[in-house]
């Protein structure tokens, strides 16, 4: 037996294959251009540059991590994308950096 939330997803705890103990690699896709010096102001996340777009990736240990993510995000007025989970590993696309 599953129990699924409202959504149809099944709730994390439930889940026998989340593993809670390894934090989710997250893909935060922005409009607009972040140099690398701005990897300390997103704690330690890659930033790369991906056509007229920013790539903010890494690990992310929890939800209150990734809204605070957001929230930097929301303060550099820069337009937000797309958020998504991502495997763990280097990014695949974009690798030019610039200093803005």
């Amino acid at each position: 037996m599953s129990i699924r939330n409202g959504h149809g997803a099944m709730h994390p705890e439930l889940d026998p294959h989340l593993d809670s103990s390894q934090p989710t690699a997250y893909q935060i896709r922005i409009t607009g251009q972040l140099g690398s010096r701005w990897a300390d102001w997103f704690e330690g996340l890659t930033i790369t540059l991906d056509g007229s777009d920013t790539l903010i990736t890494g690990p992310v240990v929890d939800q209150a991590a990734l809204q605070g993510l957001l929230k930097r995000v929301r303060d550099l007025g820069m337009p937000l994308v797309s958020v998504n989970p991502v495997e763990p590993g280097p990014p695949t696309r974009g690798t030019d950096q610039a200093d803005v």
